[in-house]
């Protein structure tokens, strides 16, 4: 299923695959849970030799730093019924920059060591943020806003963030839908960065990026 939805196998047969072996291109790939980020990172890294990050690989070191760990484990210390009952939209969006702003000195440093040595890469996280990225990031990205809620909801119930039921996991998903998609989106247009709901298309907005880079 998953080779159709991101268009593996259905290029045109012939059509020759681009060589970037050995030269440093970098990208990033932000936007709501569930949207597909990790698997499109993955599924272009390894299409035209690049490597891929993902935040969530980075937190085991930012949660031992004593600094970083109540914002790593910021939703994980939470009660989750309490919180969506609690939370409002502008709470919930509140905490999400919160939470990326005090992490994105680490990812920054993490993401210059990498684009300082070696060859290109791919980067990708919800912490990530438009307006972070538009700050500091000397290369381009794209937003991944999901397909439907029933997908994102199917992909949350199958590998759950942070919810233990399929009552919470639909919160937590209504959130996402609801909620931060929508400011991701605003983010992305403010900032000058193209969201996409299609997966296709982002793949091919990412690989018009990665040709585009001069060194």
């Amino acid at each position: 299923m998953w080779q159709y939805i991101f268009g593996i196998g259905n290029r045109a047969e012939g059509k020759s695959k681009k060589d970037f072996s050995g030269i440093m291109k970098y990208t990033f790939i932000s936007g709501i849970p569930a949207s597909g980020k990790s698997h499109l990172a993955s599924k272009i890294a390894k299409e035209i030799g690049i490597q891929h990050f993902t935040i969530d690989d980075w937190w085991k070191e930012m949660k031992d730093d004593p600094k970083l760990k109540k914002w790593v484990d910021f939703f994980w210390n939470q009660d989750e019924a309490e919180y969506w009952s609690t939370t409002n939209c502008e709470q919930q969006w509140d905490n999400i920059k919160n939470q990326s702003e005090a992490l994105w000195l680490t990812i920054l440093t993490k993401i210059r060591e990498t684009t300082k040595y070696g060859k290109g890469a791919i980067f990708e996280g919800v912490n990530i943020l438009p307006h972070l990225a538009h700050r500091d990031l000397d290369f381009s990205g794209i937003i991944l806003l999901g397909e439907s809620f029933e997908i994102i909801l199917e992909r949350n119930k199958k590998d759950p963030r942070w919810g233990k039921t399929e009552e919470l996991q639909r919160k937590e998903t209504e959130a996402f839908w609801n909620c931060e998609r929508p400011r991701y989106k605003s983010e992305a247009e403010k900032h000058g960065y193209k969201a996409f709901t299609d997966p296709i298309l982002a793949e091919a907005e990412l690989i018009k990026l990665l040709e585009n880079q001069s060194f």
